[in-house]
């Protein structure tokens, strides 16, 4: 269902250029983090060439009533070649496309690109300004860097795990890809550090992305704090252990408003928003160290006052307060919401396999002012663009012996393949 408040509807315009307009990607990836950083290119305006096996990545097959959102949103704006890189050809027509490229982004297990042939060493004597970016769970060395490396168990090493939840409960995964995504936006970042040296005549690198040290990084500073109290963190649910008030409050008409008054200024303006001006001179409340120690009650304070409002009298009656308050949204409620669609947080799509044939996707992030993000293209059927990108490169004959030989795989028509049509 579209938004009430009427999300912007944007078509595709495969002459949009952004900042990135020139810049080639090849990208070998799989899964999230890749695609994220190749995404965050592609939106701004990188030429990211999407190089998928025979069986296509493996986020089109992550899909919600027979429909490939994940790769819908992570895929746009690219270009898709299929080839079989089990084959010397098919390796052969990757290095050939690095050679011209900027960046080569993959995602295998340590030592596989190297076992295709495709070793970074020697794409980079073919292509000294090339920028490789190599995405793995542990990391190019160390002691696990052959082990697999999915999110998850990321996450959980990490330290975030640990920390997340409630202290009378099991420690909580993310229900989201935290560790890929964070990957995702740490490597775009790194990718344009090293594509600046490059273009600064310093030559190109390899840059060794895991997905451990992003997320580990967030978690900082967790081992500071453990040296200084020989303490491990506990689990507080929504609360902090910096600072108090800090939670997650439930309405009368069973909502969820977050409150956080970080500083002294903000709680005396939320005590006295519930009429209680006078517990800024309780001792027990005075200071920020006073209210960690006595949290549950100052908890209890606040959660009577908000538990016996609704969710709109709350936000209208803090907000009129200049308390920092907001409500805990979830889906539905961000389909409706005006501030993501005034923002263009989200915005909509052609799309004939979604409902009314308009399909909800955020909008491009980071916002430039000069240089905004576009939207070129929709993520692309398996293998569409291979005679766009190939026949170019390698020419029209080279292109049929490497159809004929199997290492380049042809688009199948959607209604036979079942991938995703293009939008309208």
């Amino acid at each position: 269902m579209s938004a009430a408040v009427g999300l912007h509807r944007k078509r595709f315009d495969p002459a949009a250029t952004g900042a990135l307009h020139g810049l080639r990607v090849v990208d070998l990836s799989r899964l999230v983090a890749g695609n994220v950083l190749t995404k965050v290119l592609a939106d701004h305006g990188a030429e990211v060439v999407k190089v998928e096996p025979p069986e296509g990545d493996t986020l089109r097959a992550w899909r919600t009533r027979g429909v490939s959102t994940t790769w819908k949103a992570l895929a746009r704006n690219k270009l898709g070649v299929c080839l079989d890189l089990r084959s010397a050809d098919g390796a052969g027509v990757v290095r050939r496309l690095a050679r011209d490229a900027a960046m080569l982004v993959e995602s295998f297990r340590p030592g596989v690109l190297e076992a295709m042939g495709l070793d970074p060493a020697a794409l980079l004597e073919a292509n000294p300004d090339l920028v490789v970016v190599r995405v793995s769970g542990w990391g190019q060395d160390g002691p696990f860097r052959h082990k697999p490396g999915f999110g998850t168990l990321v996450e959980g090493y990490s330290g975030f795990a640990a920390q997340n939840g409630f202290a009378d409960r099991e420690p909580v995964l993310p229900p989201m890809y935290m560790a890929d995504g964070y990957a995702g936006l740490y490597g775009a970042a790194a990718a344009m550090i090293a594509l600046r040296h490059a273009e600064n005549g310093g030559g190109g690198q390899v840059i060794d992305l895991s997905l451990f040290d992003p997320i580990f990084t967030m978690m900082e500073p967790q081992m500071a704090n453990w040296r200084l109290t020989g303490q491990v963190k506990p689990r507080t649910g929504s609360r902090s252990t910096n600072s108090v008030p800090r939670n997650a409050y439930r309405t009368a008409d069973g909502a969820w408003v977050c409150l956080s008054a970080s500083t002294q200024g903000m709680t005396e303006k939320l005590f006295a928003a519930i009429g209680r001006p006078e517990l800024a001179a309780d001792p027990r409340f005075r200071a920020n160290a006073d209210r960690l120690l006595h949290v549950e009650e100052l908890d209890a304070i606040i959660g009577g006052f908000i538990g016996a409002r609704s969710l709109e009298g709350n936000l209208a009656h803090f907000d009129r307060a200049g308390v920092t308050i907001g409500p805990i949204m979830d889906a539905a409620r961000l389909d409706a919401d005006r501030y993501v669609a005034e923002r263009e947080a989200l915005v909509e799509v052609p799309d004939a396999e979604m409902p009314g044939g308009w399909l909800p996707m955020h909008g491009a992030v980071p916002r430039l002012s000069a240089t905004p993000g576009v939207l070129a293209r929709p993520a692309p059927r398996l293998g569409e663009h291979n005679a766009a990108v190939l026949e170019p490169l390698l020419g029209a004959e080279a292109l049929e012996r490497l159809r004929a030989s199997g290492a380049v795989r042809e688009a199948v028509p959607a209604a036979a393949a079942g991938e995703e049509p293009g939008a309208p």
